[in-house]
Order: C-alpha cells, then structure tokens, then sequence
C-alpha cells in the first residue's frame, strides 16, 4: 500500500483510481479513526478516483496526531500536494468535517476544492466532558461510552463491537487530542465564506452531531443541500453504506 512523505510524517492511503477527468474525492476520517471507518463502497467509488488516507498518527500513519484542526489541515494540504491533486472533493467524516470545512475557508488556491461532503459533523463540535476526562482516566470505559453514543440502535451488533475495538487499538493520547481539538473547532461566524457546493449528510438518531447541526450548516453555507439518513446515528456512512454512496454520487453529477 501507498505513502507520502510529508512534514507531518509518512501518509499512508489507498487509491481507487476512476475514468480521467472524472471526480476526485479524498476522504477524510473523525476523531481517533482510520481510513476504515469509510466503507468500500465510498473507497472504491465507481467513476471516481478516491484517495482514502490515515491522518497523522492514526491507523498506518507516521508521525503524530495534530493539536489543532489547522495542523491537520496542513497535513492534509501536503499529502495533496505530495501526489499532485490539484482539485477535489473533500469528504469529511466529523473532526473530519471540520478539517474539510476548513480547508475550505484557507486553502488559499493550494488546493482547489471542487465540493464539500459533510458527513454527521457541525460548525462547532463541543466534546461532553465525560468523554475527555473519561480518556485520561479510564480509556477502556471511555471507549465504551463513545461506542453508545456513535451508533443507532438499529446498527448489527457485529458492527458496533468492531468499531469498539478499532477504537481501543487507537493510541489514547492521539484519540483525546482529537477530542480536545474537536471542542475548540468553531467555523460559526464563517459559514458564509464557504463558496464550494456542499452536501451535508447526518443520521437522524446521532446524539453526537445532531439533526440541528446539520440544519445550521444548510441554513449558512451558501450552495449546501441537505440530505437526512433515517434511522441511522453517528457512523452513517458505516450503518447505511448504500444509502450514502447513492446521495454522493448523486452530488457528484451536479458538480462534475
């Protein structure tokens, strides 16, 4: 599999190369997670070329997590600019939403931003304090509450108790810097910058990022439509893979 050397450490990725001159998207995971918390469906998007990669620090990355949304903004930047990606998509997964909201607002024509898919993530993402103490006290239980809130009651257990222990292999300080990176991410008053078309994807049972957040997002940005997932919580993607590629696909036919 693939690396790109870059300032923040060695990206690992994978790459589903589609049709030249088709889409480009690059997937971008949450907090404490990896490059499969995108099912295969959007890793290997049919008629588009998906970048799917581990941000530093997480999963098969080099280097170190970020303290800051920016830091993985950069990082993200330089892995796109390592493998000359011009112009993409951007698709973001909560923390991963707040990168992809920010790249948008700074890239500053380093990168061109064809679009923005938005998956169950905010313009500010608070963190319950449960949920940061409970990493630096007791991981393991932590893990445990994050797994009960990211998940709908429908979802197969086989899948819950797999993103639980995806959960546990992580590092516990990359995961709470994640988590305290989230709680200091506000784009609020900047929404109105963002001039990429945007679809915003959010489960309709996600306590994490509720319907609300999503509603603000569609409410600010200016060329957002909004798609709601019935029945599915925090980890859409993973709960209802078919449903999400579908929405995208139908997203990319408007922009490309």
């Amino acid at each position: 599999m693939p690396c790109a050397e870059t300032a923040s450490g060695e990206i690992f990725y994978t790459l589903s190369r589609g049709p030249a001159g088709g889409p480009v998207l690059v997937l971008v995971h949450g907090a404490g997670g990896t490059r499969l918390h995108w099912p295969g469906e959007l890793r290997r998007l049919p008629g588009a070329t998906v970048y799917t990669l581990d941000l530093p620090g997480h999963g098969r990355s080099g280097g170190r997590g970020c303290d800051t949304i920016e830091g993985y903004v950069e990082a993200v930047v330089a892995f796109l600019q390592r493998l000359r990606v011009e112009r993409a998509v951007i698709v973001g997964h909560s923390m991963g939403g707040a990168i992809a909201q920010t790249l948008a607002l700074s890239s500053s024509g380093q990168v061109g931003v064809a679009g923005l898919v938005l998956i169950a993530t905010g313009a500010r993402l608070r963190v319950a304090p449960a949920i940061l103490d409970g990493i630096r006290s007791d991981f393991e239980q932590a893990a445990e509450l994050i797994t009960r809130f990211a998940w709908s009651p429908e979802a197969p257990s086989s899948l819950v108790e797999r993103g639980r222990k995806t959960l546990l292999e992580a590092d516990p300080d990359v995961v709470w810097g994640d988590f305290a990176t989230c709680d200091r991410f506000d784009v609020i008053d900047r929404l109105g910058e963002i001039r990429s078309p945007t679809l915003v994807v959010s489960g309709s049972v996600d306590p994490l990022t509720p319907v609300k957040y999503a509603r603000f997002l569609v409410e600010r940005i200016p060329q957002a439509r909004y798609v709601i997932v019935e029945g599915a919580g925090h980890m859409v993607m993973l709960e209802q893979p078919g449903k999400v590629m579908q929405v995208v696909q139908e997203f990319l036919v408007g922009i490309y």
